[in-house]
């Protein structure tokens, strides 16, 4: 019998074999990176970017040095410069210079990883446009990277910043400029040099105040400096001639800053210290159509609020606001108007309840009418139904109103009423209407905004579409399930209100409509809608689509970088959770882009 023991099973190669490591990027994957271009790396658990992901246009494949034949789809040597990295959470702690190996890249996402510093040799990604950096642990930037000239978006938000180089205004090509959650305390003066910038981000820092040199940002659409601690705005900012959009939530300021930007449409000062509403303050809002000033201290709105004649959504929420003015109401565009949380005298709590309409009406009626302004003869305007129309409202505030009559279609009457005036509002709400008003055509030249809601229209005419001035649409509360495809010709169209129809899916013409900003389709039968198409909606600032049937939600959803106001709630969709849609729109964008496929 032998004397080797025949238990256990010997492999007879193992003196000649060694152990070999799998690589951390496979081969294939270098491989379809140098045919497309990308390479995705995301979430993959790296402390270091591997040695052969930098030198993947300067190294020939492995394959190539082995005796093989090539296909037509296989010629490494006809290999695409890489141009779009995604290194996004791993445990990525340095960036070597070997970057600059990869001068071909135009996108480099580096988000949510451990760096604590970044390699001058960034700065030569002459072709660069992309760098996403959100969520490492930055305190400094290299000079260097102020040199990439064809950057058009930086994100830094959630690092460590406490400065930031002066030479960063020679970003001349920069339109998006994201430096919120980090420990700014100042700004360099050349960030005013800043000249293609459309987006300024720098909420949750440490801000006392604002350089002059942001008053020469003359491309600025959105500068967002909430929740830091201003207690005043250089009246400089008034100088941004393209600022549509200004947020200032969480600061100490104590006055309305005095901002006479020409084209300012949203104002946001919630959750500040303001006491007053200054008439000189509010004058210089002339394009204002959202105010918000909730959370302030406010006892008092001055008559002078009737200078706001653009003004659509006002929030006074939480303020100590006793009485309101009755000029109030002769705001011409008003539609949304918020006072919860006011010590409000002589108005009813129950009249609060039953929304800004009726609150607006009932003011209306407490204006005394000037001598000789009321005509009690029977007239032309005294209609058989004896309802009145306001003749007031008609030639001062340009606004018919036959609303509330329950009538099943609107009489000749009322139209010959308005024959020769300019009226840009007509209301025809809670009706019976089953049809459009076929006389609405004579208006086509200044009708601005109509409101059918509350109505039985189950097709809108195509006549709605000869109204080519209309900018606010109202149809809530009818039994609608499509919509005109001429509608599309509306070029003016701004806001768009379906709420409570049958609609199961978006409407294909809206698309079509780029100048739309308010879309609300809630409590519908909406079962999807196309994500990429919705993307062309370049404009749109609200989407409400709570309430229907959306059984999923496309990550594209989250490249709609315009929407600020999502709502979700009600829908049978599993993901995103909850607890995500519960954390409002930039908690729900920013998970739907963390989904997109790359």
């Amino acid at each position: 019998m032998s004397r080797f023991k025949r238990g256990g099973r010997v492999d007879s190669l193992s003196g000649f074999q060694t152990d070999k490591a799998e690589p951390a990027v496979p081969n294939g994957l270098l491989n379809a990176a140098r045919k497309s271009g990308q390479l995705n790396l995301s979430g993959r658990g790296l402390t270091e970017v591997p040695q052969n992901v930098y030198r993947l246009n300067v190294d020939t494949p492995e394959e190539a040095n082995k005796n093989l034949s090539f296909g037509a789809d296989d010629r490494w040597w006809e290999q695409t410069d890489l141009i779009k990295l995604l290194l996004s959470s791993n445990q990525l702690t340095t960036l070597s210079d070997d970057i600059r190996l990869l001068p071909g890249l135009t996108t480099l996402d580096l988000h949510d990883n451990k760096l604590t510093s970044l390699p001058g040799a960034l700065g030569e990604l002459e072709q660069l446009q992309q760098l996403r950096l959100s969520n490492n642990q930055l305190s400094t930037l290299p000079v260097e990277m102020c040199r990439l000239h064809n950057l058009h978006s930086l994100t830094l938000q959630k690092n460590l910043l406490e400065t930031l180089p002066e030479e960063l205004g020679q970003l001349d090509n920069l339109t998006e400029l994201v430096l919120s959650s980090n420990r700014l305390n100042s700004l360099p003066s050349g960030l005013g040099h800043l000249a293609c910038l459309q987006k300024l981000d720098l909420s949750h820092n440490l801000l006392t105040s604002l350089p002059d040199s942001l008053a020469k940002l003359a491309s600025l659409k959105l500068l967002d400096c909430s929740n830091n601690q201003l207690t005043c705005v250089p009246a400089s900012l008034s100088e941004m001639t393209s600022l549509e959009q200004l947020y200032l939530r969480h600061n100490k300021l104590r006055l309305l800053p005095q901002l006479p930007a020409t084209i300012l449409k949203e104002l946001y000062l919630g959750n500040n210290q303001i006491e007053r509403l200054e008439a000189e303050q509010l004058a210089s809002l002339a394009a204002i159509s959202l105010l918000e000033l909730r959370d302030n201290k406010i006892q008092s709105i001055p008559e002078e609020v009737t200078l706001l004649a653009t003004l659509t959504r006002l929030d006074l929420t939480n303020n100590d606001v006793a009485t309101l003015p009755a000029s109030l109401s002769l705001l011409p565009n008003l539609k949304v108007l918020m006072l919860e949380g006011n010590p409000l005298r002589g108005i009813r709590r129950d009249l609060l309840s039953k929304g800004t309409t009726e609150l607006l009406k009932y003011l209306r009626g407490r204006i005394k009418e000037e001598p000789g302004k009321v005509d009690e003869t029977p007239t032309a305007m005294t209609l058989p139904s004896q309802a009145r129309v306001n003749i007031h409202n008609l030639q001062t505030l340009k606004i018919l109103d036959y609303s509330e009559k329950q009538s099943e279609n609107i009489p000749d009457e009322v139209f010959d009423a308005a024959a020769g005036q300019i009226v840009t509002t007509m209301n025809f709400s809670k009706n019976q209407l089953t049809t459009l008003p076929p006389r609405l055509a004579e208006f086509q030249g200044s009708l601005t905004e109509l409101n059918l809601g509350f109505n039985k229209l189950s097709c809108l005419s195509p006549a709605v579409s000869t109204l080519m001035q209309l900018t606010h649409l109202d149809l809530r509360n009818n039994q609608l399930s499509d919509l005109p495809s001429d509608l599309g010709s509306l070029k003016k169209l701004r806001s768009v209100i379906l709420n409570y129809n049958k609609f199961k899916c978006f409407p294909d013409v809206l698309y079509e409509i780029v100048s739309l900003e308010t879309v609300l389709l809630g409590n519908n039968q909406v079962g999807g809608l196309d994500a990429e198409r919705l993307k062309a909606l370049a404009a749109l600032y609200t989407l409400d689509l709570s309430n229907n049937d959306l059984l999923n939600v496309a990550p594209e959803l989250g490249l709609c970088t315009s929407l600020r106001c999502l709502s979700l709630d009600g829908n049978p969709f599993r993901t995103p959770r909850a607890a995500i849609v519960a954390k409002g729109t930039d908690a729900v964008m920013e998970y739907l882009r963390s989904r997109i496929p790359t």
